[in-house]
């Protein structure tokens, strides 16, 4: 689950660059939601990697 967070903050990075760059205007909207979703991912991945002992 941490390999698909890293991929969607990475995606979303470049999306950013490419949107805030003016080479693609969509791309910041593209940016905006592959960023929640990592950060949706990124708190799954924090609760069910807790262990209870």
């Amino acid at each position: 689950m941490l390999r698909w967070t890293i991929t969607f903050i990475i995606l979303a990075i470049i999306a950013g660059i490419l949107g805030f760059g003016g080479i693609a205007a969509g791309a910041a909207g593209i940016a905006k939601v592959l960023f929640f979703i990592f950060i949706v991912l990124f708190i799954v991945s924090l609760i069910r990697g807790k262990k209870v002992v």
